[in-house]
């Protein structure tokens, strides 16, 4: 992060290990904080079985939110609904939280005090509407950003070494 500092782009910080989404203008100044929705299965790394495939079609095993430094761009995605992607290519973004089916419970999951509650997606970040709408957007939707989530398992040195991602064509 230190070799980004002067890179005048907004950025975020998703820290897994307390499930929430942190925002910041490109002077380093914390725009917002919020909980977060991530996926289901904690690990550091994109199961390679994972990679390509239709995100309906993925194992409870593959539904991972991976560590890293993002290239990160605002977009659409199928529905039309503004996104941030971080990973086009395994289509992972951050986005605003959606009707899902309700045994699923995802507005209570995630204002739950259990982190293990806000874990559910298929590996994006998922914020409250509000939120998105009126920190995510106006910071990250409007141009080109850096998106980086902590690692939860690997030491942050060793996840820090990874290749910077792509996040849209």
């Amino acid at each position: 992060m230190a070799a980004d500092a002067q890179d005048d782009r907004p950025f975020a910080i998703v820290d897994k290990r307390a499930a929430t989404l942190s925002v910041y203008a490109a002077d380093g100044r914390l725009v917002g904080r919020a909980p977060a929705l991530l996926g289901l299965t904690p690990g550091d790394a994109e199961p390679p079985s994972a990679r390509g495939k239709d995100p309906s079609a993925l194992q409870a095993h593959e539904r991972v939110t991976p560590s890293g430094r993002f290239e990160a761009r605002p977009g659409r995605n199928l529905s039309g609904e503004r996104i941030v992607w971080f990973d086009y290519e395994a289509n992972l973004a951050i986005h605003r939280l959606r009707p899902a089916p309700a045994s699923q419970r995802r507005p209570e999951r995630l204002v739950s005090a259990k982190l293990q509650d806000r874990r559910i997606t298929l590996g994006c970040v998922v914020v409250d509407p509000e939120f998105f709408d009126q920190v995510v957007l106006p910071t990250l939707g409007m141009g080109s950003s850096l998106v980086y989530i902590l690692p939860e398992r690997e030491a942050l040195v060793a996840a820090a070494g990874g290749v910077p991602h792509a996040a849209a064509p």
